[in-house]
């Protein structure tokens, strides 16, 4: 008998095992990452040590039964990420935006030397970059904005020679950029660094990332010097956003700092030249600048001085009398126009008096009115405020200037009338922005007219405009993003 239950129970022990030992050494590390995260919403609620491997849980991809991506945006998560996450050896991406994650980066989540993309903004993450950022080879993509990073970026990041996107905007970075920033990183597509504290000069080898597209953006540090003529060299289609700093000296006019507004170097009091209104040495006299004493010639005596003086007064022109005879015509003349203008608008532009049933008049107007004298709301309106923000045409527009300016945009093309863009806005909606240059060449009253009468064309095949802009220095045209090509395109076909 005793045998029978010794088997049994060998049986039993064998059956259970696999149960107990199945889940594989990456399931386990994955484990220490739910164990020290709260998760309100339950997006690891599947993460059990009873599945032989991690492959199958919510926000887990694998490749050939290995680890590679984990992916939990937006689910609320509270808590810190554990150093064991460096013991993943072939995972490639990391993506925990949007949630509540805080602490620093652990040091040993870059022996991770596969991974090609970090993204992490939306959190409350601390401390500094670790200089082993530089063992990430493969690295790609690097977004950590809108958290509380601080301190210099670390100089090995320059190390990361295959990063594309390079996203720090909205933390407390300081110090200057590290030295070799443009060299190092040639393949860099996407650049944000603003709402930081980053000092120093800008480098002037950062004119050598010949792959930027879309919007560079430096906004809203403490950079400081002069402008590298060097950024002149980045693409012309980039988008240099330069706005408050402490930068001084002329802005240089080549290459892609040309034909630039305003907008993108306001907030710099130093600077100076063209598109701005303040010119470079305004404290020096002006060549052109009339002197306060008129020219003596060298041979200039008194005595001809009073010769001359004699001289016109023989050869005076008109006496007294004929010249209050001028005055007098003038004044009849005027008056004489005047009385034909009221003649005229009285009966081109009159009033018509309502009345009601008992033949009181209201003295209100009538319907006919005189187009060219009327002044509208908005006339008034240009008459008070000096232009500087954006008119909505459309009460769904939900975005104001700053946020069409800190926006995202890429050229589509450039015309005779000014330049294209697409620009995309923090919460992913596409616009269509069309930059006409300078706006003192058109009144703000004709434009606001033109533009209104515009915003209220209703068609399929038209698109539609939905808010404007309007200063001295530039004018732009705010369209709904239409996403099948240009019209050219469409007559022609694509160009090979």
């Amino acid at each position: 008998m005793f045998p029978f239950v010794l088997l049994f129970l060998l049986l039993c022990c064998n059956s259970l095992a696999p149960v107990v030992n199945s889940l594989n050494a990456e399931g386990y590390v994955l484990l220490t990452l739910k164990q020290s995260i709260t998760d309100p919403q339950g997006s690891m609620s599947n993460w059990n040590s009873s599945d032989d491997n991690p492959c199958s849980w919510n926000g887990i991809t694998c490749k050939d039964q290995t680890v590679v991506s984990i992916s939990i945006p937006k689910r609320k998560l509270y808590g810190s990420l554990p150093s064991t996450l460096g013991s993943l050896s072939q995972l490639r991406h990391v993506n925990f935006r949007n949630n509540k994650l805080f602490g620093s980066l652990p040091v040993q989540l870059f022996q991770a030397q596969g991974l090609q993309s970090l993204v992490l903004y939306g959190n409350s993450f601390s401390g500094s970059v670790p200089n082993e950022i530089q063992k990430l080879r493969y690295l790609q993509t690097l977004d950590l904005s809108q958290n509380f990073f601080n301190g210099s970026l670390p100089a090995t990041i320059v190390q990361c020679k295959r990063l594309k996107t390079l996203i720090l905007s909205q933390n407390n970075f300081t110090g200057p950029l590290p030295d070799g920033f443009g060299p190092g990183l040639f393949y860099l597509e996407k650049l944000n660094l603003s709402f930081n504290q980053f000092n120093g000069s800008i480098p002037s080898d950062m004119g050598n990332l010949s792959s930027l597209q879309g919007t560079v953006d430096l906004s809203h540090n403490h950079f400081s010097g002069s402008i590298p003529g060097s950024l002149g060299n980045l693409p012309e289609k980039v988008y240099i956003d330069l706005t408050y700093n402490n930068l001084n000296g002329p802005i240089p006019q080549n290459g892609a700092l040309m034909n630039r507004g305003p907008t993108a170097f306001i907030g710099n009091p130093g600077l100076c030249g063209p598109p701005l209104k303040n010119p470079c040495g305004s404290d020096t006299p002006a060549a052109s600048s009339p002197s306060s004493f008129p020219f003596l010639p060298d041979n200039y005596s008194p005595q001809d001085a009073g010769n001359g003086s004699r001289k016109s007064e023989k050869n005076k022109g008109l006496s007294k009398g004929g010249v209050i005879g001028i005055v007098v015509g003038d004044l009849v003349g005027i008056c004489l126009l005047g009385l034909l203008f009221s003649y005229f608008y009285s009966r081109v532009c009159g009033f018509n008096q309502d009345q009601d049933e008992n033949g009181v008049s209201k003295g209100r107007k009538g319907r006919k009115e005189c187009l060219c004298f009327r002044k509208d709301e908005s006339e008034a309106l240009s008459d008070n405020v000096e232009q500087y923000d954006l008119v909505p045409l459309d009460s769904q527009v939900a975005f104001d200037l700053d946020e069409l300016l800190k926006a995202s945009a890429f050229v589509l093309g450039k015309s005779g009338i000014g330049i294209m863009y697409k620009v995309v806005l923090e919460d992913g909606l596409a616009l269509a922005v069309r930059r006409l240059g300078e706006g003192g060449s058109q009144r703000f009253k004709e434009f606001q007219t033109e533009v209104e009468a515009i915003g209220k064309l209703r068609h399929p095949n038209i698109v539609r405009l939905r808010a404007y802009y309007w200063s001295v220095d530039e004018k732009l045209l705010i369209y709904d993003y239409i996403p099948n090509g240009s019209l050219a395109t469409a007559i022609h076909g694509k160009f090979h």
